[in-house]
């Protein structure tokens, strides 16, 4: 048997939800007990209905103590910095003593503080509160009815059954929207991203440069030839067994929770295009050789952006505030440490976001917001890789890759030359691309050259210890002893422990080393 009191608090309830867009957060039937929320300019308005009365002012201070604890503790679950709670009680008769300060609104003294209005909805003040309640959340108020028992027994059925009904289904929209598909295809990544680690292990090892070139690495000389790709190659190659470790670990925990918000076949378009977006800004910006999954990774970062961006709530209810830390610290773990490749993290964070713009959620479909993200993707990564080509043409660190692969290819002529231009070109390597040109001319058979090139190497560089060695031994092998001497006591005092100087150290000084 429902009371006066319980039908009012569910027409309240169900006025607010189905004419105010409140959400039900819970229902307690034993306690006749509802809290509702509603997130609007960056307010969380939090509603508690309670049919509960108090014989004196302090009971009822302790229950309002009690409601803001309850708020506290439930933070991470609002959307807003700021919540503002309309407490209403629902009975029959007020306290006894004089509580109607307690209307007054209320605040904690703390940081986002939370502030609190109280409703008090009696029998001498109900139509009262009721209006004071609706003006405060601008909405207009539920029109009066007049029923007998049966009919208010009737109606308050109803109301509970709707209440219920818009909670489970609510419940149930957000189950749907984070567990629409099931994580095949990461599983699959796993094992490709494993199997060819294991092959790039027994071919000569995963941190040898030689070996991960050969199998497909970001070499920018060989894409610069149209090994394009190797943009997609590298994605799925990894450099020692941590790197492996901690990109697969976030392939599981990243590609699960992507693949079942977006379902297979978006996770996998998603996947692939922020690892290309990610591979073709390294090659635009970074000259290392490099492999790993870390491009496309990022991208499942900016897929959990997007749909954060249209699953705000959700978001932020679950994994929100976890992701947006976790891609700071590794951005600027990225940019505090120099061998990790932040231009491919970059490159697919943004590259991510934008492809699942192009897939866009399941069941939410912006054919147009689709197409211009497509010619977006096309446009950034034709404009990227042509910076690209340019930038890699006209820097000395693309320049002395190339001459390092000449060098091994023992291409001496072709050295000197690209040598030469590359002494014109941007970048700060001069000593070291005169240094290369120095042994080229040696093959050469022209000493004089070389010895001007390590010259010049040691003028610039002065802490450059196997130019000194190199030019110890041309020295002594053009019968200027003093000068050798010299030479090879300065390579020998920069890096002692070498055994290459140490036994020219005691053929030209005729001393022993201990």
């Amino acid at each position: 048997m429902y009371s006066e009191e319980s039908h009012t608090l569910y027409e309240i309830a169900h006025h607010l939800v189905f004419h105010g867009r409140y959400e039900v957060l819970y229902i307690n039937e034993n306690e006749q007990e509802i809290w509702l929320e509603k997130y609007q300019n960056k307010v969380s308005k939090v509603i508690r209905i309670i049919n509960k009365g108090f014989d004196w002012k302090n009971h009822l201070k302790r229950d309002i103590a009690q409601v803001f604890q309850k708020v506290k503790a439930m933070k991470r679950l609002l959307m807003g910095k700021h919540i503002e709670i309309h407490n209403v009680y629902v009975h029959s008769n007020d306290p006894v003593d004089d509580w109607e300060i307690l209307k007054k609104p209320m605040k904690l003294n703390e940081k986002n503080s939370i502030k609190m209005n109280l409703y008090y909805l009696s029998h001498s003040s109900s139509e009262e509160e009721m209006a004071r309640l609706f003006n405060d959340l601008d909405i207009t108020k539920m029109p009066s009815i007049k029923l007998d028992e049966t009919e208010r027994e009737t109606r308050t059925v109803s109301l509970r059954n709707e209440l219920h009904k818009e909670m489970r289904q609510k419940h149930d929209e957000k189950n749907n929207v984070l567990s629409f598909g099931k994580p095949f295809l990461t599983y699959l990544l796993l094992a490709v991203n494993i199997f060819l680690f294991i092959l790039l292990e027994a071919n000569g090892g995963s941190q040898s440069i030689p070996t991960l070139i050969e199998f497909g690495a970001k070499y920018n000389p060989d894409i610069m030839a149209g090994e394009w790709w190797r943009i997609v190659c590298s994605m799925f190659l990894h450099i020692g067994l941590l790197h492996l470790f901690m990109n697969m670990l976030a392939v599981y925990y990243l590609g699960i929770a992507v693949e079942r918000m977006y379902g297979s076949w978006r996770f996998i378009v998603i996947y692939f295009l922020a690892g290309i977006g990610g591979g073709i800004a390294s090659f635009a910006f970074s000259q290392h050789v490099s492999a790993g999954a870390s491009g496309a990774l990022f991208g499942l970062f900016g897929a959990l952006l997007f749909f954060g961006l249209h699953y705000k709530k959700i978001f932020f209810q679950t994994m929100g505030k976890n992701v947006l830390i976790l891609i700071g610290i590794n951005i600027l773990f990225g940019f505090l440490v120099p061998q990790i490749d932040n231009a491919a993290h970059l490159g697919g964070l943004i590259a991510g976001f934008i492809a699942a713009s192009i897939t866009h959620l399941p069941k939410k479909r912006d054919v147009q917001k689709q197409v211009l993200a497509i010619l977006i993707y096309g446009f950034a990564l034709t404009g990227i890789g042509y910076y690209g080509f340019s930038n890699n043409q006209n820097s000395q660190s693309y320049q002395l890759t190339q001459i390092e692969k000449y060098l091994q290819e023992e291409k001496y002529k072709e050295v000197v030359q690209l040598a030469t231009d590359s002494l014109d070109k941007k970048g700060d390597l001069e000593a070291t691309i005169l240094f290369q040109r120095s042994y080229a001319f040696i093959e050469l058979g022209k000493i004089n050259e070389s010895k001007q090139d390590l010259q010049e190497a040691v003028k610039i560089n002065p802490e450059f210890p196997q130019a000194y060695y190199n030019l110890a031994l041309v020295y002594y092998n053009t019968g200027e002893q003093k000068k050798a001497e010299d030479a090879i006591r300065t390579a020998y005092k920069l890096n002692s422990e070498n055994e290459d100087f140490i036994h020219l150290y005691e053929q030209i000084t005729g001393e022993k080393v201990d």
